[in-house]
C-alpha cells in the first residue's frame, strides 16, 4: 500500500487527546473527569461512587473488563475515562504475568521484557480507543518527593518504570489542586511539578461542577481548537515558504537576488527568519559571495551571472580548450583568476556558463590580439 504522505502546506487536525490529570486523592479528580463530553468510566480504583456528579462506570476487577474493549461497547460516548492509570497499568501487569510467568519477578514485578509488552499493550489500547474517535482521559495520584535541597516534587504515584508509559502516552497533563481555598488545574510544567502544555493554557479555576457540569470538555475543545489553529498557522507558513523558495530559485543573477532582500525584511514575523536563511542559502547555491559587511551578495557590476545553472548550460569541452590555449598563449597563470577578474567575483571555470564561457574567450582573445599588435 502506497504511504499517505501530508505534505508541510497540508493541515494535520487534531481530533482526539490523552489526557493526564494528577492530584491528591480527595481533591475531585474523578468528579472533574465526569464533566468530560459524554464520559464513560473505568472504574480500576473502585472509587468512581465518591463522584457526586457520577455517570457511567465499568467497574474492572481484571485486565480483560477492559481490554477486550469493542467499538460497539463505547457507541455514543465521547470521552473514555481511566481511573486511575496507575491501577490500570497495575491490572495490565497482573495479566502480562499470569499470562507468561517468565515476564515477572518475585513480588509480583515485570523483568525488563514483561515492561516491553506492558508499554506495547498499553500503547496499543490507547491506540485502540483514539481509532473509536474517543478522548481518553487518565487520572493519576500524585507523590510528593524530595529533589535538590529542600524542594518538594510531584509526580504522578506509580510504581516503578510503567510511570513512565503515563508520561509518554499523555498530549496533555495537568495537575489539579487547592490554591487559597479553590481548585485550579495547572498544565504548564514547573521546576517542582510535571505538566504538558502544548496549547499555552493559563491557570484554571474549577468551577462548581453544578454550575458548569461540562467543564472539563470545554478545556479539551479549548486544547483542540488551539493546536488546530497551530497546524493552520503552520500551513500557512510553509505555503509561505514554498512561495519564496520559487522566488528565490527563478533569480539568476546576484543583483535581483539583493533585490529581494528588502521583501525577505518585510516578511510576516512567523517566517521572516526562516525567509532570511533561504534567501542566504539560495544565493550561496547560485554561487554569489555574502558581503557580511554590506549585508547583501557581492556583484560584478553588470548584474550578470556567470555560473551555469543546470548542467546543459554548462561550459562546453570546446570551450574550456579554447579558454586553456588562450591562457598558455598570453602566459597567465590560472585561467580561474582570469575568469574571476572579469566576472568580479569568485569562480571558476568549470562553473561557468557557455555565455560567460563566451565571454571569456572574447576578452581574452581581445587580450591576445592586443598583444600580438604590441609585438
Amino acid at each position: 500500500m502506497a504511504l499517505r504522505i501530508i505534505k508541510a502546506t497540508e493541515p494535520l487536525t487534531i481530533e482526539q487527546l490523552v489526557l493526564c490529570i494528577y492530584s491528591p486523592p480527595g481533591i475531585g479528580k474523578t468528579s472533574l473527569a465526569f464533566t468530560a463530553d459524554k464520559p464513560l468510566l473505568l472504574d480500576f480504583d473502585g472509587g468512581a461512587y465518591r463522584a457526586g456528579n457520577r455517570g457511567d462506570i465499568v467497574s474492572v476487577n481484571s485486565w480483560n473488563d477492559a481490554g477486550g474493549i469493542v467499538a460497539n461497547d463505547l457507541s455514543g460516548y465521547k470521552t473514555l475515562i481511566i481511573d486511575t492509570a496507575g491501577r490500570a497499568l497495575d491490572s495490565l501487569t497482573a495479566d502480562i504475568i499470569q499470562g507468561n510467568p517468565k515476564l515477572g519477578r518475585s513480588g509480583g514485578a515485570l523483568t525488563l521484557q514483561g515492561y516491553g509488552e506492558l508499554k506495547s499493550r498499553f500503547i496499543a489500547f490507547t491506540k485502540l480507543v483514539r481509532s473509536f474517535g474517543l478522548d481518553i482521559v487518565m487520572l493519576a495520584h500524585s507523590d510528593e518527593q524530595r529533589g535538590n535541597g529542600d524542594d518538594l516534587i510531584e509526580r504522578i504515584d506509580v510504581q516503578g518504570g510503567s510511570k513512565n508509559e503515563i508520561y509518554k502516552a499523555a498530549d496533555v497533563m495537568g495537575r489539579l489542586r487547592i490554591t487559597n481555598g479553590r481548585r485550579v488545574l495547572n498544565f504548564s510544567p514547573t521546576d517542582t511539578a510535571f505538566g504538558k502544555n502544548p496549547a499555552g493554557l493559563a491557570e484554571l479555576a474549577v468551577p462548581s461542577l453544578t454550575d458548569d457540569p461540562h467543564f472539563l470538555g470545554g478545556v479539551i475543545a479549548d486544547i483542540k481548537t488551539a493546536l488546530n489553529r497551530l497546524t493552520a498557522d503552520q500551513q500557512e507558513a510553509a505555503k509561505a515558504l514554498t512561495e519564496w523558495q520559487g522566488k528565490f530559485a527563478a533569480v539568476e543573477t546576484a543583483d535581483a537576488l539583493n533585490g529581494l532582500i528588502p521583501q525577505a525584511a518585510d516578511a510576516p514575523e512567523s517566517v521572516r527568519d526562516n525567509v532570511k536563511r533561504l534567501l542566504v542559502k539560495a544565493g550561496k547555491d547560485k554561487g554569489f559571495e555574502w558581503d557580511a559587511d554590506a549585508k547583501q551578495f557581492k556583484t560584478n557590476g553588470n548584474g550578470f551571472n556567470p555560473l551555469a545553472q543546470t548542467t546543459k548550460d554548462g561550459i562546453t569541452s570546446k570551450q574550456a580548450k579554447d579558454i586553456l590555449a588562450l591562457t598558455n598563449e598570453l602566459d597567465l597563470p590560472d585561467a580561474d583568476e582570469a575568469a574571476s577578474k572579469l566576472f568580479k567575483i569568485p569562480v571558476k571555470v568549470d562553473d561557468l556558463s557557455k555565455e560567460a564561457a563566451s565571454r571569456l574567450i572574447a576578452d581574452l582573445t581581445v587580450r591576445a590580439d592586443n598583444a600580438g599588435a604590441n609585438f
